[in-house]
């Protein structure tokens, strides 16, 4: 793979990861289970779910809680080939976020987290999560809803 190569798949998976959270951020999830593969494994801050159905169930649950208000937010965005049908990739995600409805008081993150993924190519040419592990560097005393 040459450089251009290796820029194109870079941005095109950081895009996917943009285009997830803002699925989360702006839609409640309620298509997040989509961006995965059938027996993915998702890991947030605080427990892990296998499976799309169960992806589902957790964003299903996190939008019955109530109003909440969050932005996820990607930085510093890498991505290291394993194979042509295999990428894992890894960010900082900031999560600012409090229960209700904008406009909210600013405030710092409430979460800095080392991301990790493992994206897999599809038959379509597409790519799925087979792989996402949320690891909490930084936190405050704001609950998450993972």
């Amino acid at each position: 793979m040459n450089h251009i190569e290796k820029l194109a798949l870079r941005q095109a998976l950081e895009a996917l990861a943009i285009d997830y959270w803002y699925e989360v951020d702006f839609n409640w999830g309620q298509n997040a289970h989509a961006y995965y593969t059938e027996d993915a494994v998702f890991t947030t801050s605080q427990k892990s779910r296998t499976g799309r159905a169960a992806i589902a169930d957790f964003y299903n649950a996190r939008q019955a809680r109530g109003a909440r208000t969050s932005l996820h937010v990607v930085q510093n965005f890498r991505a290291v080939p394993v194979s042509p049908q295999r990428v894992d990739c890894n960010y900082v995600m900031s999560l600012y976020a409090a229960d209700g409805e904008g406009v909210l008081p600013s405030r710092p993150a409430i979460m800095i987290a080392d991301v990790r993924e493992t994206a897999v190519r599809q038959s379509d040419g597409g790519w799925l999560y087979a792989l996402r592990t949320l690891r909490p560097l930084f936190r405050d005393d704001t609950p998450t809803t993972g």
